[in-house]
């Protein structure tokens, strides 16, 4: 038993080192992301996801807000108490002012209901008010006054309505702000698709210099051993150590690209630092074209761009109107009509009210101003020509911006194809060569441009999947529109 027991300790020894590489990668798992997961990780907890989130809920609480301004407003005004010890004049009965020292007590409290007129650009109110004083000396004399109830209006009849204009400019306002969300995320998903390739270039140029250095140390090994038979001259095998030592250094520095693409790409989608990832090269394509005017017309109903112009417009003509009314002639009415009383006991204070009402008609006629409000109109009558020069002109280089990206995107598949079969003959090539190298049938020569060249064609076939994807998704940002699913891009910003 005790030798069964010293064997089993032994086996147990020698077979633990090859089971713990095993347990600690089973500690910490690998993590692959598709292209498409880490758009998704990047649109979910991304600083510029919280960023573009937060600003919509900005922008969703004014335009609440700016609804709510024309709901009823109902407030309570009160002010318990208000002590007040001074000399003050007072006017006696025969005219004369004299100074006499007195304390009272003054509380109140009012109660309104307003109501905005979006429609005229005036507003009705509803009060309701009571007031007591006591009167402090040798006894407190106490009197109240009421206002159980008025009702009174304000009205310009002939002033610049404000609500009118906002009642046209708010709903647009809101409207771009949720098509600008709509535009970042699609402005995230091009950030993330960068990183995404940014670090996948990255990793693959860390696994070609590992081939490299791997397939350099093996030529300039072969190549030490015909340099000893005397079958290659020594400058071929300087050469040949110079590859070797330059794909070292090469494969040291891709280790450093890697790492610094690999903290940049973790920090922007906001994962932690500890998580291994690695990325799969994105090589399905969705093989689909882009009917010119088909995105022109959707960028045109879509984009934010077509709100801001539409509300450019008419803010500017808001600020012709406003100059328009303060060169005229105006009017403003306020009317109260209520009922009011007084007494000494609060038991009295509502019993037989009485009428009161207060009429006041306000005019303002410009006389001489040395033309500065027709100025005004003049000016606000040149900016509001502008805007429409400038709207038009940007509509135009809108257009011409779509047509111009769709014919760039149509295009790209082509280029990936292509690409795509010059790193595989490019690959097959460097093989090829290294063979041929390897029974001493060419030179060094051969073998180190067929290496460049097997490299290249990876990076530019790299680049042109890079190119297709970043322009995929500016021409949704553009279009608000998925044309590889036929729909357009929404969100449900009911439930946000």
């Amino acid at each position: 038993m005790k030798i069964q027991k010293k064997i089993l300790c032994v086996t147990l020894f020698f077979l633990i080192p090859f089971f713990l590489p095993h347990l600690t990668l089973a500690q910490i798992p690998e993590k692959k992301l598709t292209l498409d997961e880490t758009v998704t990780l990047a649109k979910d907890n991304s600083t510029d996801a919280v960023g573009a989130k937060h600003l919509y809920m900005s922008n969703y609480w004014q335009h609440q807000s700016f609804k709510a301004g024309f709901l009823p407003q109902l407030s309570i005004d009160a002010s318990i108490p208000n002590l007040n010890r001074s000399i003050s004049p007072i006017t006696m009965p025969d005219g004369s002012d004299v100074f006499i020292s007195r304390s009272l007590a003054n509380s109140s409290a009012n109660l309104s209901l307003s109501q905005a007129v979006g429609l005229t650009g005036g507003r009705v109110f509803i009060n309701s008010g009571i007031q007591r004083i006591d009167l402090i000396r040798d006894s407190i004399t106490t009197s109240f006054s009421t206002t159980p109830v008025s009702i009174g209006i304000s009205q310009p009849l002939f002033g610049f309505n404000s609500y009118k204009w906002e009642k046209q400019i708010e709903p647009l306002r809101y409207e771009e702000g949720k098509r600008q969300y709509i535009e970042e995320q699609e402005n995230i998903a091009m950030r993330a698709t960068k990183h995404f390739f940014n670090l996948l270039n990255a990793q693959i140029n860390k696994e070609i210099s590992k081939t490299n250095y791997s397939n350099n140390d093996t030529l300039f090994k072969i190549a030490k051993s015909r340099y000893d038979l005397g079958k290659i001259a020594e400058n071929e095998l300087l050469e040949m150590e110079l590859n070797y030592l330059n794909s070292q250094a090469g494969l040291e520095q891709a280790k450093i690209d890697y790492q610094s693409a690999m903290l940049r790409f973790k920090s922007y989608l906001g994962l932690a630092e500890t998580d291994d990832i690695e990325l799969i090269l994105p090589l399905e394509i969705p093989d689909f074209k882009i009917d010119v005017s088909k995105a022109v017309a959707e960028a045109l109903k879509n984009s934010p761009n077509t709100l801001s112009n539409k509300k450019s417009i008419i803010e500017a003509e808001r600020d012709l109107a406003k100059a328009k009314a303060g060169n005229r002639f105006n009017v403003n009415l306020f009317a109260i009509y209520g009922l009011a009383q007084s007494a000494y006991a609060f038991s009295d204070v509502y019993k037989n009210p009485l009428d009161q009402q207060q009429l006041e008609i306000g005019i303002q006629v410009p006389i001489l101003d040395w033309g500065i409000s027709k100025g005004k109109v003049k000016m606000a009558k040149s900016y509001s020509e502008f805007v429409k020069a400038i709207v038009n002109q940007d509509i135009t280089d809108f257009e011409q911006e779509v047509f111009l990206k769709v014919l760039h995107f149509n295009i790209l598949f082509n280029q990936i194809e292509i690409s795509g079969k010059a790193d595989i003959v490019a690959q097959k090539r460097y093989e090829a060569t290294k063979q041929r190298f390897i029974i001493g049938n060419i030179d060094i020569i051969p073998l180190n441009l067929a290496e460049e060249a097997k490299d290249l064609a990876k990076q530019n076939y790299i680049s042109s999947l890079r190119k297709f994807w970043e322009a995929y998704y500016e021409i949704r940002k553009l279009t608000h529109y998925d044309f590889q699913n036929n729909k357009e891009i929404s969100l449900d910003f009911d439930n946000f």
